[in-house]
């Protein structure tokens, strides 16, 4: 694991206006990701989990506090500059593939790439790369209806990290998984994040899984503390 702080959040808080009053969702929250550093974020429903993956995203913005990736403050940056960062900086891998079912696999992973200014042919290239890595050298011309569930998950953990982001967020990647197709899932995400040097922050329910990461958080009454 590198010294080198990929992502961090320092003090930030998320608030929603509710009638008079208002919900603290994020109450302060901090923390720092190196490079190559994997983290579990764990919790029940409704404690925050998705509401900060949005933010360490830069999907959404907080109320208040600072989001710093690979050095650079984007709290302040405007929606295009977000939108720049958020193409090759950070890659996200959703519970639901979100696959594009008219593409085949290899075409969901040039995609991204070429939208972040990549030729074609070395998108090509890496995405038959990266596939290979995962296991699906024999399925790169299949669209999304013709592979497995588990298969799907692949090509988007895949597509999350074509172009070689920082950070990685994850959003329980196997929970739409069997018992047994989510180990192994899980086991191909970390060794390819671990190869790659890429900091991961993955929310899940499945305390299995998440004692196998290098370090177990959760939110309690909207704090990040650690397990």
């Amino acid at each position: 694991m590198s010294d080198h702080i990929s992502l961090q959040l320092d003090s930030v808080e998320r608030s929603f206006k509710q009638g008079t009053g208002r919900l603290e969702i994020l109450r302060g929250v901090s923390l720092s990701l190196a490079a190559g550093e994997i983290t579990a974020l764990v919790g029940p429903s409704g404690t925050g989990k998705s509401t900060l993956l949005h933010i360490a995203g830069l999907l959404e913005q907080p109320t208040s506090g600072k989001v710093i990736l690979d050095g650079q403050d984007c709290t302040a940056m405007d929606d295009s500059a977000r939108t720049i960062i958020r193409q090759t900086g950070v890659g996200f891998v959703y519970q639901f593939h979100h696959l594009l079912p008219e593409f085949s696999a290899v075409e969901n992973v040039i995609l991204p790439q070429m939208i972040a200014g990549i030729a074609k042919s070395a998108a090509r290239k890496r995405a038959i790369e990266l596939l290979t890595d995962v296991g699906l050298a024999e399925r790169l011309s299949h669209r999304p209806s013709e592979l497995s569930g588990g298969e799907q998950q692949r090509v988007a953990i895949v597509r999350a990290l074509a172009n070689q982001p920082r950070v990685l967020l994850a959003d329980e990647p196997t929970g739409n998984l069997d018992e047994g197709t989510a180990s192994i899932i899980f086991d191909v995400m970390l060794n390819v994040v671990r190869q790659l040097k890429v900091s991961a922050l993955i929310a899940t329910h499945n305390m299995d899984l998440a004692r196998r990461m290098d370090r177990v958080m959760t939110l309690r009454d909207g704090v990040l503390v650690e397990v």
